[in-house]
C-alpha cells in the first residue's frame, strides 16, 4: 500500500543527515579496504582471484581485457532497432554535452528543450590550518571564490591557537564578512562540519588545506559532503635554462621548501652549470633563513635534474604533474602550450610562485601529489552545482519514446517501458 502522509514542514526522514551515511560507510570500509589492498599487492592475480570468488567467473590475466574482435561481434549481434535506439541516444547526449555554458538552452534531435542551471551551494565549510604558522592567505583563497559563486553561508573552522584561533586568521575572516567561525582543528573539525554537532550545523562541502589527519578525514567523509581535494604536501618544479639566475632559482626552491619538511622542491634544467650554482646559492640563503631546519629537511628529499634538452624537461614536468610549475626560460610562452599537467604555471623571472600564494588572484588551493593529471585549481565552479532540466512536447515525445522504450526493455525494466507509452 502507498503510505500517504500529511505534513506541514520538511519531514525528518527527508533531511539527509551525514551520520547515517557514516554508519553505512563504516560497515563497508573494512571489506573494501581489503579488496583494494589485495589489488595493490597482487595486481592481475588479485583480479582473477576476485572474479572467481565474487563473480564465479574463471578468467586468466590475458582475458581481463575484452578483445576488439569480441566488441565488434557484440555490436554486430545487436538487433537493428535497438542499435538505432542506441545511436539516437548517443546523438542526443552529444548534442546536449556540446551545448553552450549553463544558463542557455539547446534542442535535441526530436525537438525537446534541454538546459542546465548553475546554482551556488547553500552552505560551505572552510578549514584553515594552524600549526607552525598563521595562514590568512588561505582564508582569502578559499572564502573569496565561495563568495563570488554566491554561497549563502560560510562556516570557518581553525585550530584553537591561543584559545580561539590565530588573530590573523580571525581578523581576515571578519574583513571578508565571515561571521561564523569555530575554534576547532584537525580531523575533528572536518567531522563536525560534515556531520554536524549541537553547535556546528553540517555543511554541503568542505574546502581548505590541512595536515595528513585533515586530508584523511576529508577522504573518509567524501560522499557525506563534497570536498575540494585531498591535499598532500606542497610542491614546486622549476624548469630553467642556462639563462636563469641561480639566486632566483634558489629563493624560489626555498620558498616552497620552508612550508614543511615533507614539501618537495625540484629543479629541472638543461644546464649543469646552473644546477651547481643553485646548490651554492641554496647554502647562502639557508644560512640566514629563520625556518632553515624545515627547508633543509625538505630539500634533502628534493633534487635537481640535468637534462639534455627542453623536450625531456617538459616531459619530466608533465610526468610529475606539480602543484606549482615555474618556467624560468628564455621564452616561457613558447613552452606553455606543451604543459599538460600542473596546478598553476608561473612564467618568467618576475613571476615567483609566492605571488600566486598571496596576491595575484587565482586561488592558491591547487592539486598536489600528481593529481594535476586529473584535478584543477580551486575556483568559483567548485562552489556551484549544475541542475539539468528537459521539456518534451507531444511531437518530441512521439519521436524519442519508441527508442527509449526499446532501451528500457533491453535492460529488463518493464516499468520504465510502460511509463514511456500511453501518455496521450
Amino acid at each position: 500500500m502507498l503510505d500517504i502522509r500529511e505534513c506541514r514542514e520538511v519531514p525528518a526522514e527527508l533531511k539527509r543527515g551525514g551520520r547515517s551515511f557514516w554508519r553505512e560507510q563504516k560497515e563497508l570500509a573494512a571489506r573494501v579496504t581489503a579488496v583494494i589492498d589485495r589489488v595493490a599487492q597482487e595486481g592481475d592475480a588479485a583480479l582473477t582471484a576476485l572474479s572467481r570468488e565474487l563473480d564465479g567467473v574463471e578468467l586468466t590475466a590475458a582475458e581481463l581485457r575484452v578483445a576488439p574482435a569480441e566488441l565488434a561481434e557484440a555490436a554486430a549481434a545487436l538487433p537493428a532497432a535497438l542499435k538505432e535506439a542506441l545511436l539516437v541516444a548517443r546523438e542526443n547526449i552529444r548534442r546536449f554535452s556540446a551545448a553552450p555554458p549553463p544558463g542557455s538552452l539547446t534542442v535535441n534531435a526530436a525537438g525537446a528543450v534541454l538546459g542546465t542551471r548553475s546554482l551556488p551551494l547553500k552552505r560551505v565549510g572552510v578549514y584553515i590550518p594552524g600549526g607552525r604558522a598563521a595562514y590568512p592567505s588561505s582564508v582569502l583563497m578559499n572564502v573569496v571564490p565561495a563568495q563570488a559563486a554566491g554561497v549563502a553561508e560560510i562556516a570557518l573552522a581553525t585550530p584553537p591557537a591561543g584559545g580561539h584561533g590565530h588573530p590573523l586568521v580571525l581578523g581576515t575572516a571578519y574583513l571578508l564578512g565571515v561571521r561564523e567561525v569555530y575554534c576547532v582543528g584537525g580531523a575533528q573539525a572536518i567531522a563536525a562540519l560534515a556531520l554536524g554537532t549541537e553547535t556546528i550545523p553540517a555543511v554541503d562541502k568542505v574546502v581548505g588545506p590541512g595536515n595528513a589527519y585533515v586530508a584523511a578525514a576529508k577522504r573518509l567523509l567524501f560522499g557525506c559532503v563534497g570536498i575540494d581535494a585531498v591535499a598532500g604536501p606542497s610542491e614546486v618544479l622549476i624548469l630553467a635554462d642556462a639563462g636563469a639566475a641561480p639566486a632566483v632559482v634558489a629563493r624560489d626552491l626555498i620558498a616552497q621548501a620552508e612550508h614543511d619538511a615533507a614539501a618537495q622542491a625540484l629543479l629541472v634544467t638543461t644546464s649543469q652549470r646552473l644546477a651547481e650554482e643553485v646548490a651554492g646559492e641554496l647554502e647562502k640563503e639557508l644560512a640566514t633563513l629563520p625556518r632553515a631546519e624545515l627547508a633543509r629537511a625538505a630539500l634533502a628529499s628534493s633534487a635537481a635534474y640535468v637534462v639534455p634538452d627542453l623536450e625531456l624537461a617538459v616531459a619530466l614536468a608533465n610526468a610529475w604533474a606539480p602543484e606549482h610549475l615555474e618556467l624560468l626560460l628564455a621564452d616561457p610562452w613558447a613552452v606553455l602550450p606543451r604543459v599538460q599537467n600542473a596546478g598553476t604555471v608561473f612564467l618568467g623571472p618576475y613571476t615567483p610562485e609566492a605571488l600566486g600564494d598571496y596576491i595575484a588572484g587565482p586561488s592558491h588551493v591547487l592539486p598536489t601529489g600528481g593529481t594535476a593529471r586529473f584535478a584543477s585549481p580551486l575556483g568559483v565552479e567548485d562552489f556551484c552545482k549544475r541542475l539539468n532540466f528537459l521539456a518534451y512536447g507531444r511531437e518530441a515525445w512521439r519521436k524519442d519514446a519508441p527508442a527509449a522504450e526499446l532501451l528500457a526493455r533491453a535492460e529488463g525494466l518493464a516499468g520504465h517501458a510502460r511509463a514511456l507509452v500511453g501518455r496521450e
